[in-house]
C-alpha cells in the first residue's frame, strides 16, 4: 500500500504520519517513510536521535552529480532525464525501530520551478518508491498536489488529507479535492485532527458533507508535551494511536 499524507501547514499532517507509519510497523509491516515536505519533521515525529543532523538526498550534491552527470545548482546543460535510483532506499535510508526513512528535501535553487538534476532525481526517486517497491510506504507531502507528476500521483493507493477545524484548512482540503480529480486520483480520504469537542466534528461534517472521513482524532497535550521532548507522538498518545489503528483497517 502506498499513501501519500498532505493537508494545510499546521494542521498536524507530519504527527498523524507518524501514528499511521508505527500502525503499519505495529501489524508487522515492512514499512518505508518518506519525508517529503520542505519542512522537514517527519525524523523526530518517530523518534529519530539527532534528526537534525540528517543531510537530505536532494543535498547530496556528488550523487546528483553521478546519477544524473551534470553540475548541480546550474542551468542550461546536458544531463540524464532517467538516472538509476532503484538501489537509493537502501542506501540513504535511516532505520529506526525496524522503519526505514528517506529524508528527501527540497529544491532550493534559483531555478527551483524549472528541470534541473535535483529536481529529476528526486522525482525519479519517488516514482520508482511508488511503482516498484514491495513495502508499505507513508509519503509525508507538503501543502497541495501541485508537486506530484501525474504519473506518481495516480499510482498512489490511497491520498490522505489532514483537516482541522477551521476555514482555511477547510478551503486547502477542497483545493486539494480538486487537483486530485485533475490528476486521476480517484482514491481519497480525509481525517479530522485537533478534534476539542462534538462541536468541532459537527463543524467539519457539515463543512465538508461530501467528503470521505476515516474518523477524527482528538486535541491532546500530550502530542504537544512529546514534540518538546523530541519525542514521537504515539509513546504518550496510546489513544490517538488506537483511533488511526483503526482507520488503517478502514483503508
Amino acid at each position: 500500500m502506498k499513501i501519500a499524507v498532505s493537508g494545510k501547514g499546521g494542521v498536524g499532517k507530519t504527527t498523524f504520519a507518524s501514528f499511521l507509519i508505527k500502525a503499519l510497523a505495529d501489524e508487522g509491516k515492512k514499512v518505508l517513510a518518506i519525508d517529503a515536505d520542505p519542512d522537514a519533521n517527519l525524523a523526530q515525529g518517530l523518534g529519530v536521535e539527532n534528526s537534525d543532523e540528517i543531510v537530505p538526498i536532494s543535498e547530496m550534491k556528488e550523487l546528483i552529480e553521478e546519477r544524473t552527470e551534470a553540475k548541480t545548482g546550474g542551468m542550461g546543460s546536458f544531463f540524464k532525464l532517467n538516472p538509476t535510483v532503484d538501489d537509493l532506499p537502501e542506501k540513504l535510508s535511516i532505520e529506526v525501530d525496524g522503519i526505514k526513512l528517506m529524508v528527501m528535501g527540497s529544491v532550493k535553487t534559483g531555478g527551483a520551478g524549472c528541470v534541473c538534476p535535483e529536481s529529476v532525481r528526486l522525482k525519479h526517486l519517488v516514482r520508482h518508491i511508488v511503482w516498484a517497491r514491495d513495502e508499505a510506504v507513508v509519503m509525508d507531502r507538503e501543502a497541495g498536489l501541485e508537486h506530484l507528476g501525474r504519473g506518481t500521483a495516480m499510482n498512489v493507493d490511497r491520498l490522505v488529507v489532514v483537516v482541522e477545524p477551521g476555514r482555511r484548512s477547510i478551503e486547502t482540503a477542497h483545493h486539494i479535492r480538486k487537483l486530485s480529480g485533475d490528476l486521476g486520483i480517484k482514491k481519497l480520504s480525509f481525517v479530522g485532527n485537533k478534534i476539542r469537542s462534538d462541536k468541532d466534528r459537527d463543524f467539519l461534517l457539515k463543512q465538508m458533507p461530501d467528503f470521505d472521513f476515516l474518523g477524527f482524532i482528538p486535541y491532546r497535550t500530550d502530542i504537544i508535551e512529546s514534540d518538546l521532548d523530541g519525542r514521537p507522538p504515539f509513546e504518550r498518545d496510546l489513544e490517538s494511536l488506537k483511533i488511526v489503528k483503526e482507520m488503517l483497517h478502514k483503508l
